[in-house]
């Protein structure tokens, strides 16, 4: 049995403005009608595979679980991580957490932001690499390079390896992402794989290889682990001892140095998704080379991509060539695909200016569901909050504003200090400033409502909570 690992906890900054930390790629529906952790839940499930083992961050735990039971699927547990460290100290909190039940699991660490067309050669593929993992090595995963790429960090593969062997072979050294010139040179010699970020091997293995090379973080992610809360489901690592991880990449700190590697080749196509260009390559160009989404239209245009990400907006190019544009409602993206990587500078310059585009979406996601703001004046606020069927926000007030809620889809059960009723389709009611309420949705569809607030402050902190079924602060 298989225990596949799915690290969640990634910004993807290089796909702003629809990737932000807010909500992130492997979360969005970037290929298709499911988000790419969707389809890398579903690809790593089903027969020899047990339930996954997700780590993820904080903001993200109920999206996680949302998401998958959209695709059926339950996770064996969900690692909270208290800040970002990188991959090492995750999958080592995963190895270790396998580890309680059996030291001889098999784990299958697999970013979560990926896309693999071909789920049964990449299924195969693993088969074919468990026999060495079960003998104690750390196999890596490398790709068949198709182009040049200099995004991708490689894998040069030992004398007398073959990049189309249907086995494990052997690793001569990691190669950092290297320059246009180099990845030419790489490719032509026909020994170098890209780094596919995935690995498999058994929990004892890799804890052992952690043991010789990383001792440090050994002692701080089994404290964490050890000292965790339990949270609605969730396994909370404790802060404290996780912050004494070091900050480092499973590459650096365990790959490059450890003896017993092994390389299993894929060939059957992958991307990491890891800029525009990537997307647009990823999504079947037409015979100009154009990729259009719903609300895009392309005339006299070459190789560019055109995506509007909000309805009703509709985004149009003319006479465009090699050009990235991606329109949502609140921040617009326009650039050559070449620079499609520099889209992480945009970021910095606006979190530079202050400007909220640069992390947070304009639809807020939250347990309960998501809201937007439609209008935002000096003293007042006009929101669309959608609740899901069964879900509750939490019971609190506000010392600065009233509400006034508008029920326009499904029906809402409204609490207001002692007074509780239903209100359905086109009715309203009006919440007073300090007055303690909550909104519920009792039905079994989506309840959609409008929310008018006034006041002199009307951002998100002034909330007071005093009930909250998802363990808010």
């Amino acid at each position: 049995m298989i225990h596949p690992i799915l690290l969640c906890g990634g910004s993807g900054t290089r796909l702003w403005p629809l990737s932000r930390k807010s909500y992130p790629k492997q979360f969005a529906k970037l290929m298709g009608e499911e988000s790419l952790f969707q389809a890398s839940a579903r690809r790593l499930s089903g027969k020899g595979f047990a339930a996954p083992v997700i780590v993820t961050g904080d903001p993200f735990r109920f999206i996680v679980t949302e998401q998958l039971a959209h695709v059926e699927q339950i996770a064996q547990s969900i690692l909270i991580e208290p800040e970002g460290r990188n991959t090492a100290p995750a999958i080592l909190a995963a190895a270790l957490a396998v580890t309680r039940k059996s030291p001889d699991a098999l784990m299958l660490v697999a970013p979560s932001d990926h896309v693999i067309p071909d789920t049964s050669a990449f299924t195969a593929t693993v088969q074919a690499a468990v026999p060495r993992a079960q003998a104690g090595d750390l196999v890596t995963f490398g790709v068949t390079p198709t182009r040049p790429e200099t995004g991708y960090g490689y894998l040069e593969l030992a004398a007398g390896a073959d990049v189309r062997a249907d086995s494990p072979q052997p690793l001569a050294r990691f190669v950092e992402k290297p320059d246009a010139a180099r990845a030419a040179d790489m490719l032509a010699a026909g020994n170098y794989l890209w780094n596919a970020g995935i690995f498999l091997f058994t929990a004892k293995a890799i804890i052992a290889a952690f043991e010789k090379h990383a001792a440090q973080m050994v002692q701080a992610v089994t404290a964490s682990l050890k000292t965790a809360n339990a949270d609605l489901g969730f396994t909370r690592l404790e802060p404290d001892a996780w912050a004494k991880a070091a900050d480092i990449s499973i590459d650096y700190a365990i790959m490059e140095k450890a003896e017993n590697l092994a390389v299993m080749p894929f060939g059957a196509g992958w991307s990491d998704l890891g800029d525009w260009d990537a997307v647009w390559l990823e999504s079947a160009p037409d015979t100009q080379g154009n990729v259009c989404s719903d609300n895009a239209t392309a005339i006299d245009c070459t190789d560019t991509l055109l995506r509007s990400e909000t309805d009703g907006l509709q985004l149009v190019g003319i006479g465009l060539e090699n050009i990235v544009a991606i329109a949502m409602g609140d921040a617009v993206l326009v650039a050559d695909k070449s620079q499609a990587q520099r889209v992480k500078e945009a970021v910095d310059a606006l979190k530079f200016k202050g400007a909220s585009q640069a992390i947070q979406l304009p639809r807020d996601y939250r347990p309960w569901g998501w809201y937007e703001s439609l209008v935002i004046g000096g003293r007042f606020q006009v929101k669309r909050i959608v609740v899901n069927p069964g879900a509750a926000l939490s019971l609190q007030s506000h010392h600065h504003r009233s509400e006034h809620w508008i029920v326009v889809e499904g029906t809402a059960k409204v609490t207001i200090d002692k007074t509780v009723k239903l209100i359905s389709e086109n009715q309203s009611v009006y919440i007073p400033l300090g007055a303690v309420h909550r909104m519920e949705n009792p039905g079994k569809v989506p309840m959609v409502l409008i929310e008018v607030q006034t006041g002199s402050y009307l951002r998100e902190d002034d909330i007071i909570r005093y009930e909250d079924v998802y363990a808010r602060s």
